[in-house]
């Protein structure tokens, strides 16, 4: 009997170790470094190929991206958010530049030039949509930022925005986060990190010094990566985590320790309500959804789902592509007979994007008519392009337009006004000429046989020649009054 139990026990234990290995451990790793609009950065690369690397041996599936433009930064991501469901523990490690726009934090691609305030939208990875992914299908969240080093991209940013330059804050700006979650930057809130001189930066260095040691949690790794960086920076570079983990986390499992996080029990977690969330702007999702969802064709409505993959609409959009799809019943290929009766969302998505790069459609109301048309002719010709139906509105010019980056169509300023940082703003009125004055310094009087300057009368003369002449306004001259 008591061997019986001996074996109960060892046999036990064997199951709970192998359940701990098979624990779902995925990971993101992103490192931009050659960046097309501003001067290179040396070590993201590297650091995303060694942080990549230590995460494999530690036991994560890991999802890879180099010097990746704003759609391949988009696919990975989706990728990643794809195998995030059920797993124990997720990590996503981000070296390169970053960018806060109104406390809103964006990660840049390769291919970004932020040339004016909604570019950012556009051209940049908002956080908040990694963020929401990782804490909506993981059990367990790790993000970690090496995003904060100084931006060119930002500094020429804030000086197109004038008084609003305000709103471009140095480095990234704090991020609250949900349970379960931490997420680490290289330096503070607000303050820039240096991009190092070795093979890695300083964060990056110090992380793969520490991140496999065992026996240390991840917060006992991060205390030990913010002394060394210290040290080496002296000082001037503090790395500083949010977190709201409800247990210890282990990057190195071995027997010691149970790679699961230790929760509180049901009772103690706190409703769903009451869970911070992260704070990111949901405007710009929904009003393009809007724009797309009277759609009765899956090119367009997965124009929605390849931008927001995780967005609040994303399930309804791919349940109405299926069905779109299976029923049949779709539009032909390239074109639309009737774009404001069949597919106003198309028509609405094309203006938006229209818009974006400069070509003005007049509304974005899925309305296609003069003014949309001559602007979708004009990005064609400026932008080199031969599209299959000249002026419509069709999936195909829709992916054309969505291709470009920037503004495509000149600026086109009204009468009166300028351009000035890719805006335009009204002319500066002339100085009036100044009135003449005698030596005395009282104004001179108007000449005979010409009206005074000011108020915009006519004079007449008043009495008779020989008598003394006087002048007066029209509005008070008699019989006999010569005008002038």
């Amino acid at each position: 009997m008591l061997r019986f139990l001996m074996l109960l026990c060892v046999f036990v234990a064997i199951s709970f170790a192998s359940e701990a290995r098979a624990e779902k451990r995925v990971a993101l790793v992103i490192g931009n470094s050659a960046y097309q609009n501003t001067p290179e950065l040396k070590n993201p690369k590297n650091d995303g190929i060694d942080v990549a690397a230590a995460l494999r041996r530690l036991g994560f599936e890991v999802f890879e991206g180099r010097d990746l433009d704003k759609r391949a930064m988009e696919r990975l991501i989706r990728q990643f958010g794809v195998r995030l469901s059920g797993a124990d523990l997720a990590v996503f490690f981000y070296a390169g530049h970053g960018v806060q726009i109104g406390g809103q934090n964006y990660l840049v691609p390769v291919d970004a030039r932020l040339a004016s305030e909604g570019d950012a939208d556009f051209e940049g990875m908002a956080l908040g949509l990694v963020l929401k992914q990782m804490e909506r299908e993981a059990k367990t969240s790790i993000v970690l930022l090496d995003a904060c080093r100084d931006n060119p991209l930002a500094r020429n940013l804030a000086r197109t925005m004038g008084t609003r330059s305000a709103l471009i804050g140095q480095g990234l700006a704090e991020v609250k986060t949900g349970v379960g979650t931490l997420i680490g930057f290289s330096t503070q809130p607000g303050n820039v990190a240096t991009d190092g001189t070795a093979r890695n930066s300083p964060y990056a260095e110090a992380l793969l010094k520490h991140m496999e040691a065992p026996g240390k949690d991840v917060s006992g790794v991060l205390i030990a990566v913010r002394n060394d960086v210290l040290r080496a920076t002296d000082g001037k570079q503090v790395p500083w985590e949010h977190t709201s983990l409800t247990g210890q986390v282990f990057l190195k499992v071995d027997g010691a320790q149970t790679p699961a996080v230790a929760l509180p029990p049901p009772a103690a977690m706190p409703p769903p309500s009451a869970m911070v969330m992260p704070n990111y702007d949901k405007e710009m999702e929904i009003s393009f959804w809007n724009s797309v969802k009277g759609s009765k064709s899956p090119t367009v409505l997965q124009t929605y789902v390849d931008r927001y993959p995780s967005g609040a609409f994303a399930g309804l959009a791919r349940v109405m592509i299926d069905e779109l799809k299976q029923s049949g019943s779709l539009p032909p290929v390239g074109v639309l007979p009737d774009a404001n009766r069949e597919t106003p969302g198309l028509a609405r998505a094309l203006q938006t994007e229209l818009r974006r790069v400069g070509c003005d459609p007049g509304g974005v109301d899925g309305n296609w008519g003069g003014k949309a048309k001559a602007a979708l002719e004009q990005f064609a010709r400026l932008a080199n392009l031969s599209l299959p139906t000249p002026g419509q509105p069709t999936p195909a010019a829709l992916d054309a337009v969505k291709g470009q980056k920037g503004r495509i169509c000149p600026l086109e300023c009204g009468a009166g006004q300028i351009e000035v940082n890719d805006r335009c703003v009204a002319k500066a009125a002339p100085e009036r000429p100044a009135k003449r004055k005698t030596t005395d310094g009282a104004a001179r009087a108007p000449r005979k046989g010409a009206a005074p300057k000011g108020g915009g009368m006519c004079w007449a003369t008043q009495g008779g020649r020989g008598t003394g002449e006087s002048l007066v306004p029209c509005s008070d001259s008699r019989a006999g009054v010569r005008a002038y």
